[in-house]
């Protein structure tokens, strides 16, 4: 899997769109294959932005949240070495490959999205790590030590996925960048993380400052 393969998908939602390998500013260690920033600075006429909102590319973006739990995996390497980690919403797979380079035993990588898929794989190769994809949490037949997910919450219909981390008996590790509290025990906030998207999409600075929740069910330290 190559840039070649990343730009046949994107342009099925873009043609005139690239992707490029872009290195991380808070993760130096780690590029990602991205959209081209200078594809994000025309006007998109309603037609474009009806497939784009039918399709979203999520997977050629870093988002904020992802890009900060990375940073906070690659600084607190004793959260996953040794560990089987589950990478929820993995998108481009920016924190399943920080995981990775942090030491863990193994990491799986799940979307739901098959271009994701393909770019998580790609970014993996990238990056010079390895690790396994699924499609969702019914496939593993066994809970992880781990769960972690960034910015999955953006929905109000997602807060599911909080109760259902809990029901795999695992500990969670969250980075959210919309969500600032979550009133659901065990969770509590640990930290903030100051973070951007890339390519940069001058969100409010209150969407850069990532929160992190973590859940322990199988460890009690943080």
């Amino acid at each position: 899997m190559n840039a070649s393969h990343l730009n046949r998908n994107i342009h099925r939602t873009l043609p005139d769109a690239r992707i490029i390998a872009t290195p991380l500013p808070l993760c130096p260690e780690l590029s990602l294959y991205l959209i081209d920033p200078d594809n994000m600075q025309r006007p998109f006429n309603s037609d474009e932005i009806q497939i784009i909102l039918a399709n979203t590319p999520y997977w050629c973006f870093c988002w904020a949240a992802g890009q900060a739990l990375a940073h906070y995996l690659l600084n607190n390497p004793e959260q996953v070495a040794g560990k089987t980690v589950l990478d929820f919403g993995s998108g481009s797979g920016v924190v399943a490959i920080a995981a990775a380079l942090a030491g863990a035993a193994e990491v799986i990588a799940c979307d739901i999205d098959a271009d994701a898929l393909d770019a998580i794989v790609a970014n993996a190769e990238l990056n010079q790590v390895s690790l396994r994809t699924c499609e969702t949490l019914d496939t593993l037949i066994q809970p992880p030590d781990l769960i972690i997910a960034a910015d999955v919450l953006y929905d109000i219909a997602n807060r599911h996925f909080l109760e259902l981390f809990l029901t795999q008996q695992s500990d969670v590790l969250l980075a959210d960048s919309r969500v600032k509290e979550i009133d659901l025990p065990p969770y509590r906030k640990i930290t903030e993380i100051h973070a951007t998207t890339l390519p940069d999409l001058q969100e409010p600075d209150l969407f850069n400052r990532v929160a992190l929740y973590r859940a322990d069910l199988r460890n009690r330290s943080v």
